[in-house]
């Protein structure tokens, strides 16, 4: 389990550090591996460069493979990731990490022993307390709004000063600044940039939109 069970002293992925240049992390749920590469140069174009392909469909690996080959300077991870055996296609796929909603022992050792980084789902005291003690560094915050939003979010970062947090679910572009102002937020997820409606109709634009919105709103945040 790479020592998560007795714990290491945990360290900066390389994949955090690119979260912490783009700060936004779409989530894509994809119906239609043959959107999977449009979809992924829209984003490109739109001035965001990272990828969370979730394991919600059974088309997940295809669209990871398709962008991994075709578009090499997007980031790619596999999301939604429950089982080893996910962990397995997902390495198949060439992600550069995974992400899962939890903790689970077999996920994190599964990971462990492919080689591939894994941001774990976390959202109370006991959970990030355990990410921490299992040597991780980074979590993803889920359902970040269902849970309490910015204001727990605010509260956990208190005694929880040296975890990178990805609050993810019920963000947008309405309270993203928010969410990025929140000490310890080093990017946010949302399926808000890459709506299921535009992927089936093809409005690949319209993700073009989207991510340039949210590239503003980073640029203003980092100004800020």
């Amino acid at each position: 389990m790479r020592d998560q069970i007795a714990g290491t002293t945990p360290t900066r992925p390389p994949f955090e550090e690119r979260l912490r240049s783009v700060r936004v992390l779409p989530v894509v749920e994809i119906d239609d591996a043959a959107a999977a590469i449009p979809l992924a140069e829209a984003l490109l174009a739109g001035g965001i460069g990272c990828v969370e392909i979730t394991f919600r469909t059974a088309v997940a690996a295809a669209a990871i493979a398709a962008i991994r080959h075709a578009v090499p300077g997007m980031l790619v991870a596999a999301g939604t990731v429950l089982s080893p055996d996910q962990v397995d296609v997902a390495r198949d796929a060439g992600v550069a990490f995974l992400v899962s909603p939890g903790l689970g022992p077999s996920v994190v050792r599964r990971a462990a022993e492919v080689g591939l980084p894994l941001l774990p789902g976390a959202c109370t005291p006991t959970e990030i307390q355990a990410a921490l003690e299992a040597g991780f560094r980074a979590v993803k915050f889920f359902p970040a709004e269902a849970v309490g939003g910015i204001p727990y979010l605010r509260a956990l970062a208190g005694p929880f000063r040296d975890v990178a947090f990805v609050p993810t679910g019920g963000i947008d572009a309405g309270n993203l600044a928010e969410y990025l102002a929140v000490p310890g937020v080093v990017a946010c997820g949302g399926s808000w940039l890459v709506r299921k409606e535009w992927i089936a109709a093809g409005d690949f634009a319209a993700v073009t939109s989207a991510a340039r919105e949210a590239a503003r709103i980073v640029a203003e945040a980092r100004g800020a």
